[in-house]
């Protein structure tokens, strides 16, 4: 009896321990997992490698749904003009707040932007498209609805062309494709400021009515870094043709991402929404979030909610708004105000008794259409043998472009030297103290200065970025004050220089041996003394053939 009972006292002491190191695994699991969400770059690099044997690995299916404010003077139905920080509500016509008898008069410029748009995105152009109510009740929406195109949109069956620079070291361009299902034309709400001490919402309807273009892209993403390319394309495309500032911090680009995840060759799985992200870099986090969230559910059994969710840029995560299990019937109806849309192919195709000024034509729009960023980006690889990441740069980054062909024109230099002061000396100033390009105290005459001194062998490259740095501090002084000033000219004096290479020589005996004995290497060290005794006002080349000769 003691025995057995000994014998259950180790059995119940094993078990016991069993349950403790399960639990430990699986609170080290979930801590890796939560660590995993909000410091990784990129999920489509990071999903774990598959086994033979092992199931295939889940994967991300991303769609998104942007809304972008048309650049206009005025509303898409109205004549209310259109301004961000204007006072709260005076901006509001009759009909933008809903009076009774107001009718729609539908804006012709927001059709042009939605077909140029349409065009840019590769897109049929529907000839006749219709409007709808779309019925929903919230006090931003005066009228109890908002005019869309759920039937018949402007444009549809398009696609977007988009890049990414992928690879170990961020510098392989990745290209890919999305379809575009669809463009239309909609109606933009007001806005809800809530007042928490007070425990009431003010309404703001300056905004209500502005004319919106919904862009539609189809399920073809996996990862939050493509999600985030295709935006940043987007929002480039948009800002060239001029149909959108695309500023995001403004909310006249604002992005819905439908999420799930599946594994390859099942059914797709239930899609979350997670609403209005307002910034290229929160696109790719809040994906990146949500689709790895997904993942964490389904692996410990759970079940994904077909609900509205929200990203919270402070803690990095999504957060639940709404469940759409009980989905909103929006009641949709052809809009009673508004008749057929027609657009027209040409000149030739506008009815008899029709002013062709008065309609738009599809011809008409295509011949102004500006070049795009994706043919922008070719041309600077022609025309000046970039390399494909640094046309890449160079267009995304927005006036880059035009700063480095200004530079271009007022230098000597090669363009391949030029590049490389722009994207590594400017650019990563700029980003380091969080400026824009238009902040930037180096204007394009002064690097271009900078770079023709330094063509002209007046200065060591070394000198020129201690020169370049100076003129960051002091962007009212020139080039060549800076240079004087600095004494960084330099050293004509052939003698002075083998004199100081000598000195340096003589002072270091043991790494003359250890380059006599064909370690080559060293001399970068002797080098490096020699310019920091010069500061830098040699010439690199000069002295490398000089400590050769002495250490031979």
């Amino acid at each position: 009896m003691a025995a057995s009972s000994s014998g259950n006292r180790i059995l119940l002491h094993k078990l016991n321990e069993l349950i403790t190191f399960k639990r430990i695994c699986n609170i080290t699991q979930h801590d890796i997992f939560i660590r995993r969400i909000r410091t990784s770059r990129s999920k489509c690099q990071l999903q774990p490698k598959m086994h033979t044997k092992s199931p295939p690995q889940m994967v991300g299916v991303v769609g998104l749904e942007i809304h972008a404010q048309i650049h206009a003077a005025s509303k898409l139905f109205s004549s209310s003009g259109v301004r961000f920080s204007a006072p709260p509500n005076s901006l509001v016509a009759c009909f933008d707040a809903s009076l009774p008898g107001t009718l729609p008069v539908l804006n012709r410029r927001c059709v042009e932007a939605s077909v140029m748009t349409g065009l840019a995105l590769n897109c049929t152009i529907n000839r006749k498209s219709l409007f709808d109510r779309k019925h929903y009740f919230y006090a931003d929406m005066p009228a109890g609805y908002q005019i869309t195109q759920q039937r018949l949109p402007i444009a549809v069956n398009g696609s977007l062309t988009y890049s990414y620079l992928g690879g170990r070291k961020r510098n392989q361009v990745v290209t890919k494709n999305v379809r575009i299902k669809q463009i239309q034309l909609e109606q933009d709400s007001g806005k809800s400021l809530h007042d928490d001490h007070r425990n009431q919402t003010l309404i703001d309807l300056n905004r209500a009515g502005v004319g919106l273009m919904e862009v539609v892209m189809e399920a073809d993403m996996e990862c939050g870094e493509e999600a985030a390319a295709a935006v940043r394309e987007l929002q480039l495309i948009l800002q060239t043709l001029g149909t959108c500032y695309g500023n995001m911090a403004e909310g006249q680009l604002r992005v819905d991402a439908n999420v799930s995840v599946h594994r390859p060759g099942e059914p797709l799985g239930v899609r979350t929404e997670v609403k209005n992200i307002n910034s290229a870099r929160y696109v790719a986090k809040a994906i990146d979030y949500e689709i790895q969230r997904q993942m964490e559910v389904l692996d410990t059994g759970g079940t994904i909610l077909n609900e509205t969710r929200a990203f919270d840029s402070k803690s990095g995560a999504t957060v639940p708004m709404r469940d759409k299990e009980g989905l909103q019937d929006y009641r949709f109806m052809p809009e009673p105000n508004l008749p057929p849309l027609f657009v027209y192919e040409s000149v030739a195709s506008v009815p008899a008794g029709v002013d062709p000024t008065q309609v738009v034509v599809i011809d008409r729009l295509k011949a102004i259409l500006p070049e795009l960023p994706g043919v922008k980006r070719a041309q600077l690889v022609e025309e000046y043998g970039l390399l494909p990441e640094h046309s890449f740069t160079l267009v995304n980054e927005v006036g880059l472009m035009d700063y480095f062909e200004r530079v271009i024109q007022k230098t000597k230099a090669e363009p391949r030297k030029v590049i490389g002061w722009v994207i590594k000396e400017l650019l990563g100033n700029l980003n380091q103290n969080g400026l824009r390009l238009t902040q930037s105290p180096i204007s394009s005459e002064a690097l271009a200065e900078l770079l023709n001194i330094l063509e002209s062998g007046h200065i060591s490259t070394s000198a020129a970025k201690v020169v370049f740095q100076e003129m960051w501090k002091l962007p009212e002084k020139s080039v060549k004050q800076l240079v004087a000033e600095l004494d960084l000219e330099l050293i004509s004096d052939q003698e002075q220089i083998l004199q100081i290479c000598r000195r340096v020589v003589d002072a270091h005996p043991e790494e003359v041996r250890v380059i006599r004995a064909g370690n080559k290497k060293v001399l970068n060290k002797l080098m490096g003394i020699v310019q920091k005794e010069t500061k830098g006002r040699t010439d690199p080349l000069q002295v490398r053939r000089i400590l050769e000769e002495m250490t031979s």
